[in-house]
C-alpha cells in the first residue's frame, strides 16, 4: 500500500528562519511554497531525493498546527506516505479499524489527495496518505 515516503512534516513558529536554516545549513532551496486555507498553514517544501521536508507554520490561530505548536513547541508533525490510491489505502485502514481524521480523500497541496490517519491508533504519529 505505502510506496514511499512523501515528506516529513516540522511545525515550525516562524517559516522564515526554518527555510533560511535549511538554505545556508544544509544548501537546499525551498521547491514548492503554498498557504493552504482550508489547514489554516503555509507550507515550504525541500526536495531531499524523491521526498520532501516539510516546514509548516499557521497562518491562523485555531489551526491544527497552531494548537500543535502551543501543546508540544516546534518539532516533527506528521510524516506522509504516497500511495496508489489514497481512497482504497483510506478504506483499507478504516476496514482494519482504524481511526481516521479525514472520512474521505480531500485535495492537498501540489495538486495531491490527502487524507489522515489518527495518530491514536498509529503508535502516536500522525499519518497522512498522500496520492500524486
Amino acid at each position: 500500500m505505502l510506496t514511499e515516503i512523501d515528506h516529513v512534516a516540522i511545525a515550525v513558529r516562524d517559516l522564515e528562519a526554518a527555510v533560511e536554516y535549511y538554505r545556508s545549513t544544509y544548501g537546499v532551496e525551498v521547491e514548492h511554497r503554498e498557504v493552504v486555507e482550508k489547514d489554516g498553514v503555509e507550507e515550504a517544501l525541500i526536495r531531499v531525493a524523491e521526498s520532501y521536508v516539510q516546514l509548516l507554520t499557521p497562518v491562523r490561530d485555531d489551526s491544527p498546527v497552531a494548537r500543535f505548536l502551543e501543546k508540544r513547541g516546534e518539532g516533527l508533525h506528521h510524516i506522509g506516505y504516497r500511495v496508489a490510491s489514497c481512497a482504497e489505502a483510506l478504506e483499507a485502514v478504516k476496514a482494519r479499524g482504524h481511526r481516521v481524521i479525514d472520512e474521505a480523500p480531500r485535495p492537498g497541496s501540489r495538486g495531491t489527495t490527502v487524507a489522515f490517519v489518527h495518530p491514536k491508533d498509529a503508535f502516536g504519529t500522525l499519518i497522512e496518505l498522500v496520492e500524486e
